[in-house]
């Protein structure tokens, strides 16, 4: 699993171990860790040309020091001071005695570089880049390959917002454990390809953020066993679908039922439909309570302005999932008033008619509003969008790694509830099934667009899902 740790956590894990190491050793770690990345991006380092963009404080004076290292291996280093008086004198004088330095015209010396390292600004900076610092960042962007240091300077680390100019990478090494906002947009976008580097930092057990890799997925996975029947696998209610978008209830139950649901009820208008693709579905006309035995609901997808069956679903004793226009009818007290678990799937618009606020807000502080709305409902939330989050009302924040932005496209959604919704059937709990089911979406998703990316229909998506569970179980 790849974890994640807030800015405090890491600055305090990084004072304990300064405290038991010599003067500078632990920026010398970093360097070596940043000096070793920059050599494999450049392939030869003899003869290459490298610009180090260096602000004030410990993350110039990393850059300062990486760029000793590669000029000491024959490597043309040259250092854009963007605060002269407050570079780092430990590693300004190092690259000098190395045979790099000090550039006294930036923008000749980044039109004719083979890689430009950003150490501008660390993990502690807030806001965008002062005009400066941007302006050198847009030339950097178009003239080399460039690597951040420790983060894309003028990011959030911890948020992943991204409040004005920043840094956009190619490589992003940074150290003693992943940074929140390298794993989540709008920053990831920035932060390019990352490395972490191992300085040696002692963290808590349980991190701030997570982000499931195949094993942890593998891991979770709900299989049938020998003597395992339907009612065992898990059946899972689907309400979705209405005369005007009845394709959303065939999208939800392909979902169910290719995300591993023993059996799929359905309560809808679109059972016809349903039944033409699906003839396995068990079809009923409602209420959902009469439907028969499930572990689990699915509501919401195409339903309209049809509210009756959510009270209904809602007051059902098993975990619950809402997505798309049922959640128009929610209210934080109706959902905290539940004993079992509430699974919310709102995109960004959803998200933010939830909290009474603009889209754009949403999708620029996309991890607020994660944590607030669960907070708000007492709920797990899984916010849909170019970074996926998962959260509760505490515990570690979720983040997706799988998907492709062909994902953007009508339906997709609704196959993702209805693979959710088979997973709470299973048994898994509503963070674990939201956090399964995005991975194998995303998965999906990135079968169906093929290796060079092509456009995807919603359908595709839930054809390759069992595909994804093969690429995950091996």
């Amino acid at each position: 699993m790849r974890t994640a740790y807030s800015v405090s956590t890491v600055r305090a894990a990084e004072r304990d171990l300064m405290a038991r190491l010599p003067e500078g050793a632990l920026m010398q770690r970093a360097a070596a860790g940043l000096a070793a990345a920059c050599r494999e991006l450049l392939g030869r380092v003899y003869g290459s040309r490298v610009v180090l963009l260096v602000g004030s404080g410990d993350n110039g004076g990393d850059a300062l020091y990486a760029g000793a290292r590669l000029a000491r291996r024959g490597a043309g280093v040259v250092a854009v001071l963007l605060s002269p008086e407050r570079a780092h004198p430990g590693g300004l004088g190092a690259l000098r005695a190395a045979g790099g330095r000090v550039s006294d015209d930036a923008l000749r010396d980044l039109a004719r570089c083979d890689l430009v390292v950003d150490g501008i600004v660390g993990i502690g900076g807030r806001g965008g880049l002062r005009p400066d610092a941007a302006e050198l960042a847009r030339v950097a962007w178009e003239s080399a390959p460039v690597v951040a240091v420790d983060l894309p300077s003028g990011v959030d680390a911890d948020s992943g917002e991204v409040r004005g100019e920043a840094v956009r990478a190619d490589a992003t090494v940074t150290f003693g454990a992943y940074k929140p906002g390298l794993l989540i947009d709008p920053a990831r976008e920035r932060a390019g390809a990352l490395r972490l580097v191992d300085i040696g930092l002692t963290l808590p057990g349980e991190a701030e953020f997570e982000a499931l890799q195949h094993a942890d997925v593998a891991e979770l996975l709900p299989r049938p066993a020998a003597e395992s029947d339907k009612y065992r696998r898990g059946v899972v209610g689907v309400v979705a679908g209405s005369a005007r978008y009845p394709g959303a209830a065939v999208l939800a139950v392909a979902g169910a039922l290719r995300g591993g649901a023993g059996a799929v009820r359905y309560v809808g208008p679109a059972a016809d439909a349903v039944l033409a693709r699906f003839p396995e579905t068990l079809v009923h006309a409602g209420p959902p309570h009469k439907a028969g035995r499930v572990q689990s609901w699915v509501i919401g997808p195409g339903i309209g302005d049809e509210s009756d069956a959510l009270e209904d679903v809602l007051a059902s004793d098993v975990p619950v999932l809402v997505d798309a226009d049922g959640l128009r009818f929610l209210t934080p007290e109706r959902v905290r008033a539940r004993t079992a678990e509430t699974l919310l799937t709102p995109h960004a618009g959803e998200a933010a008619a939830l909290l009474g606020r603009g889209r754009d807000e949403v999708e620029a502080e996309r991890l607020a509003s994660v944590r607030e709305l669960a907070a708000r409902y007492a709920a797990t939330v899984l916010l849909k969008g170019s970074t996926t989050l998962v959260a509760r009302e505490s515990g570690p924040v979720r983040v997706n790694p799988t998907g492709t932005g062909w994902l953007a496209t009508a339906g997709s959604g609704d196959v993702l509830s209805g693979v959710t919704g088979s997973l709470l059937a299973a048994g898994l709990p509503a963070r674990d099934a939201a956090s399964v089911g995005a991975y194998l979406h995303g998965l999906a998703a990135r079968r169906a667009a093929g290796p060079e990316g092509a456009p995807i229909l919603a359908t595709e998506v839930a054809d390759h899902l069992g595909a994804a569970w093969r690429d995950v179980t091996g």
